[in-house]
């Protein structure tokens, strides 16, 4: 007996607002020139973007208080 797909046709979406879905479209460096183009858009004009590369670095902080923070993507600007 096989498994039947009840949805056969249904779309599937990633929702931008969560980290996996924001990192899945634009956190590949085939998606370079889409995250550049975006940041470009949200950022103001004294800010643009011209390259961006993607690391995985933690930043623990100075002091125990200090809170920990992730830096995937490093960008230069023009």
């Amino acid at each position: 007996m096989s498994v039947k797909n009840h949805y056969p046709h249904q779309d599937r979406y990633i929702n931008l607002l969560t980290d996996f879905g924001f990192k899945r479209l634009f956190g590949t460096e085939p998606n370079k020139e889409l995250l550049i183009d975006f940041l470009n858009v949200m950022l103001p004009p004294q800010h643009k973007v011209q390259d961006v590369s993607y690391r995985n670095n933690e930043n623990l902080g100075n002091t125990p208080l200090d809170r920990k923070a992730i830096f995937d993507i490093y960008c230069e600007s023009k």
